[in-house]
């Protein structure tokens, strides 16, 4: 009996552990929050296969009050590609210098995120209210274009820039040693 009453005590603690690190997981940081909800773009970079970061693109985008990050593209580009075998995206809000945080992305066919992304696009951009790149559900529904979920990881330092062809960063921060460099294995 006391080993049954110590697992009710201990799962529902573990579980909202784990629910904490998801929900945590999610959300943009207090730093990032305000220019995000203030940015008209963002500027994204992939990791190539050899490890290095693409060059970032300006693209429009969306947020959720969980704080998710939603875009669109040709199923054809680089990023959708990159994208679709895991690759992470490095994001800079507002411009190429602008706060920067790494996030995990998912091609998702989930129509609340394109319906998000239709709905919100043309609220948030005069060219899309006017009809110029404006995502429809057609072009979602044929695949012209995929609903990109992005989910924030870290935040990177301030002085994080776009360098195309160096090394990305880590999905996480890597121990350092009392010297500050990364020990080998």
């Amino acid at each position: 009996m006391p080993v049954r009453k110590a697992i009710s005590i201990v799962m529902p603690v573990g579980l909202e552990g784990f629910l904490f690190c998801s929900v945590a997981l999610a959300q943009v940081s207090q730093r990032d929050a305000r220019p995000l909800s203030q940015a008209s773009l963002i500027y994204i970079a992939t990791v190539r296969k050899d490890g290095n970061q693409s060059k970032a693109a300006p693209v429009w985008f969306t947020t959720t009050p969980d704080g998710l990050v939603y875009i669109q593209t040709a199923k054809t580009t680089w990023k959708a590609r990159r994208i679709l075998r895991g690759s992470p995206v490095i994001v800079w809000i507002g411009k190429r210098g602008g706060p920067a945080f790494i996030g995990k992305a998912q091609i998702t066919n989930d129509p609340k995120v394109s319906n998000h992304i239709v709905t919100d696009y043309p609220q948030k951009y005069l060219l899309a209210r006017l009809g110029f790149h404006r995502p429809n559900r057609e072009m979602f529904d044929s695949g012209q274009i995929v609903a990109i979920k992005i989910t924030t990881v870290r935040d990177l330092p301030t002085s994080y820039v776009s360098q195309p062809g160096t090394p990305a960063p880590k999905l996480t921060e890597e121990a350092t040693d009392s010297s500050g460099t990364t020990p080998h294995p």
